[in-house]
Parts: structure tokens; sequence; C-alpha cells
């Protein structure tokens, strides 16, 4: 991270399917996971790809911090993506499905670098990315997030 910066994760366990019929009134995980977001100054999606796309639970997720109309704790936030497969193509069709949802939250991502890891197993080690170059890519797009949220904000 760059040291004016500072991350904090939130795993998506634990959120439920999204119900249109309570989304004015969710459950305690789903307010916590839309507070974190306002809260946050810019967004950092890391995800792997499944299926062609993105995996449904972040869509959920994404779906209940998006919700009720008129509550959407992603409008206007910068937002950088990464995302990881054992394959080729290291989840860029799931990176390309985010941005076209980013359209309609109106938020603001960032297009390079392109933080796509293919072959994650042989550069990522128990939880950490063992590969330089790997390693010099994500560091480039967090900088860049929060270069791109300074401009953003002015």
């Amino acid at each position: 991270m760059p040291k004016t910066a500072k991350l904090v994760i939130f795993d998506l366990e634990g959120i439920p399917p999204f119900n249109q019929d309570i989304e004015g009134e969710p459950p305690e995980r789903v307010r916590e996971f839309k507070s974190m977001i306002k809260a946050a100054d810019a967004i950092l999606i890391a995800t792997p790809e499944y299926n062609y796309s993105i995996p449904g639970v972040l869509k959920n997720a994404i779906d209940w911090a998006s919700r009720p109309y008129g509550d959407n704790a992603f409008e206007g936030k910068a937002v950088g993506i990464m995302s990881a497969s054992t394959g080729m193509m290291g989840g860029a069709r799931a990176q390309y499905h985010l941005r076209q949802v980013f359209v309609n939250l109106n938020m603001w991502p960032i297009n390079k670098p392109e933080v796509i890891v293919t072959f994650a197993a042989e550069k990522i080690k128990d939880g950490k990315v063992v590969d330089e170059n790997t390693r010099k890519i994500i560091r480039g797009l967090l900088d860049s997030l929060v270069s791109w949220h300074s401009k953003i904000i002015h």
C-alpha cells in the first residue's frame, strides 16, 4: 500500500442472498458492509472469475450495497479491480463485467494498470504474492487508485 493509504479488508462471508422485500432494513452484516463502503475513500475489489463472469457472491454483495434505490453506497467512488485465475485469462472477463456494473453504480474505475493475474497458482502461494512482477503491477494499481481518488474529489 502507498504510505498515505490504509487497506481495510471486508470478507463477504455471511452476506445473505439479496431480498428486495427487506432491502430497506437489511441484515446487520449488510449494514456493516454498506457502512464500510460509505466510509471508504476508494474501493479495491479482488475477485476470481467463475463461468466467464463475476462470482455470484460478489454480485449479491454489490446488489445489497447499492440498494434500495437512492441509497447506493458505491456512488461516486474511485474503484480498482484485481483478478486472478489458474488459467490464461486471469479473470479478465469478470473485470469487464464489473466495469459494466460500475456504470450503473456511478463509480470511477481505474483503467490502467490492469491487474489480471494469470496462472495464479504459480504466482500466489499461501495467500502471498510471490511473483515480483505481479507485486509491481499491484503496487502500480494501488498508487493509481490513491492518485485517482485525489483527482476525482477535487
